[in-house]
């Protein structure tokens, strides 16, 4: 039988058993919260970001003589050694729970007082020496703690988002340069429309995830204002003078990041209007890439019977009946995940929106649906690039074929001929099937052959030129 300890809280007494670093309140959150199966240890980076809210807070409280210098150097180690990773295991809690982030904070506190407790000599439970909330929580409240360390974590999540989505922008960037030659039709309401080459096709994607990638950044930069040294409700309540600016500019320091207090304590722990932005761009870039899917489905459609423009890299067998079908399953997955991160927005919608008075003790499903939105759609990403994007091949001649064998083109007749003449081409090579080339020049004599290829040379297709004689 494996040795246990006696831990008590207000609630009553529990024996823990003696290997585990976390104690008994957390104990009670992993019996009260099996809601998602996900426990914090699968988000290192936001026990890190515990790490150091519990090391800025001791060195802080150190500081203001609110802490013994030994006791704060206890917290000190016990904190290094989370942020070093050496006990995620032991961050149990459900990343979904009731109570605003207090077992997340509790479980934190008791880690590392019992990791501080061996430091110092003592066995683990041994809270007269180092206690979980008289001295590792020392001038915090979960109200702070747990905000600060989840800012902390969602900024350093989203530095790795950010480098994963450029990449997809110099993924497609090499593919415009790749297909700058390779002619094709565009489509406007998936009729033709005039031509363009399918590198500008693929340089517009790279464009339009480098705006997202601006304003993720943009967005991001919300996440460095902090409430730490608010405790409760933004009062300051049991911390001493001083505290909150030297716990902040600590942290600051330990995390390598700009961190700063926000002006008004009362206001910066009710409010999650940056989770609200933040996750409203995160929507904007999954709907971005989604759309992109969509197109590379459609391109690559047939391969006989439809677009055939592109060739996306075969990944699987497509069919249990139909044999030699390949399906775009790379883009059909990111769809997927796109509209797992859409669905996300309105849950940090909602939860921003149930906030109450002095606080939003909705912060937990708001870091869940933001940390497994950035999650999947990383990973998501970085699967379309490896295994799709990069392998994109173009069948050019079969995209100059459909330009030249379009109706589309007469467009680029409509400065020398007029809209009626272009409009009557149009209408009768609707009707017979013959080229715009056999009516305007053959039939009609409108213009002669030299005119025709300067106007349809490839040069002036991929550039076109104002030609009006």
């Amino acid at each position: 039988m494996k040795a246990t300890r006696r831990e008590h809280d207000f609630l009553g007494e529990l024996d823990i058993p003696d290997h585990l670093y976390y104690g008994i309140q957390t104990f009670r959150a992993v019996e009260n919260f099996n809601i998602t199966g996900l426990p914090i240890s699968k988000e290192p980076l936001f026990i890190k970001a515990l790490g150091y809210v519990k090391k800025g807070a001791a060195m802080a409280n150190r500081d203001c003589g609110a802490l013994d210098p030994k006791i704060a150097e206890a917290i000190c180690y016990g904190s290094d050694q989370v942020i070093a990773g050496k006990f995620n295991q032991e961050f149990v809690s459900d990343l979904i729970q009731g109570g605003a982030g207090t077992s997340v904070n509790m479980n934190a506190n008791e880690v590392i007082a019992n990791i501080g407790l061996e430091y110092l000599g003592h066995k683990k439970g041994e809270y007269n020496f180092l206690h979980p909330n008289n001295h590792v929580n020392c001038s915090q409240s979960t109200n702070d703690a747990y905000p600060s360390a989840f800012r902390i974590a969602l900024y350093l999540k989203m530095d790795s988002f950010i480098k994963t989505l450029e990449k997809l922008e110099v993924a497609f960037r090499a593919k415009g340069k790749e297909f700058n030659r390779v002619l094709k039709m565009g489509r406007t309401q998936l009729q033709d429309a005039v031509p363009m080459t399918l590198g500008q096709e693929f340089n517009s994607y790279a464009t339009t995830i480098g705006e997202d990638v601006k304003r993720l950044k943009d967005a991001q930069s919300l996440l460095l204002e902090i409430n730490m040294g608010a405790t409760a409700i933004g009062t300051k309540v049991n911390a001493p003078e001083g505290y909150p600016e030297i716990c902040v500019s600590y942290l600051a320091k330990e995390v390598g990041i700009p961190l700063t207090l926000a002006p008004d304590l009362i206001e910066a722990t009710v409010d999650t209007g940056a989770y609200v932005q933040i996750m409203g761009t995160m929507k904007r870039t999954a709907v971005k890439v989604s759309k992109i899917c969509n197109d590379l489905r459609l391109l690559s459609s047939g391969p006989r019977t439809g677009f055939n423009e592109i060739n996306l890299p075969a990944r699987q067998p497509g069919s249990s009946i139909m044999p030699g079908k390949v399906n775009p399953v790379i883009p059909e997955v990111v769809n997927q995940t796109c509209f797992y991160v859409i669905g996300q927005d309105l849950t940090v919608t909602m939860a921003a929106e149930a906030g109450q008075l002095q606080l939003n003790v909705m912060e937990p499903v708001i870091a869940f649906a933001m940390f497994t939105s950035l999650d999947y759609l990383g990973k998501a990403i970085e699967v379309l690039i490896d295994k799709c994007i990069n392998g994109i091949t173009a069948n050019e001649t079969h995209c100059f074929n459909m330009v030249m064998n379009s109706i589309g083109i007469v467009t680029q007749l409509n400065p020398i001929l007029g809209y009626e003449e272009s409009a009557s081409i149009a209408g009768e090579a609707l009707k017979t099937n013959k080229s715009v080339h056999q009516i305007a020049v053959v039939e009609r004599k409108l213009i002669t052959q030299e005119k025709w290829d300067e106007i349809y040379s490839l040069e002036n297709l991929i550039n076109p030129k104002f030609i009006t004689s």
